[in-house]
């Protein structure tokens, strides 16, 4: 289905699905975002109540953690997102 890391191929190579009319815009990017931000913030929370931390302990959990849970949500949210268009037969809206 994917091409590079984000990119749609032009089409399938089993099925010869087009590609092209799949445009899943910034749908992946906001669920990355509130999914990794509500786990990011609670478990900052949590380690703040509980250990007391230094900030840079913050700094290296939080950075790491919400990098690479956004490199490792992205493509699958993309991909689903795409597979509900398809499934949905989701289309551009037009005026009359």
């Amino acid at each position: 289905m994917f091409d590079g890391f984000l990119t749609f191929r032009p089409s399938c190579e089993v099925c010869g699905l087009d590609y092209e009319s799949f445009n899943s815009g910034d749908g992946p990017a906001f669920f990355v975002m509130s999914i990794v931000g509500i786990l990011v913030v609670g478990l900052a929370l949590w380690m703040e109540i509980t250990y007391e931390p230094p900030i840079w302990v913050h700094a290296l959990v939080a950075g790491s953690l919400s990098i690479g849970l956004s490199l490792a949500l992205v493509r699958p949210l993309k991909g689903v997102l795409a597979a509900l268009q398809f499934t949905n037969k989701a289309e551009q809206g037009r005026f009359r």
